[in-house]
């Protein structure tokens, strides 16, 4: 189990998906972000901080 399994992160879309590739928009989908505003906790892994880094210039995000 990983040493940081307990840490979360607060995700929250701050721009819309709308004229976005479409990659960047299965991203949104795969985090549960699908509407402007929605905030959503996650595990603080790296395979979440790589879909954030996809999706950087869409969502903000914050130490839960």
């Amino acid at each position: 189990m990983a040493k940081d399994a307990g840490k979360k992160i607060t995700i929250k879309l701050v721009r819309s998906h709308i004229a976005r590739p479409a990659k960047q928009r299965a991203v949104l989908i795969g985090l549960g972000l699908t509407k402007v505003n929605k905030q959503v906790v996650r595990s603080d892994t790296p395979e979440i901080r790589g879909m954030i880094n996809k999706v950087s210039h869409l969502v903000s995000v914050e130490n839960a």
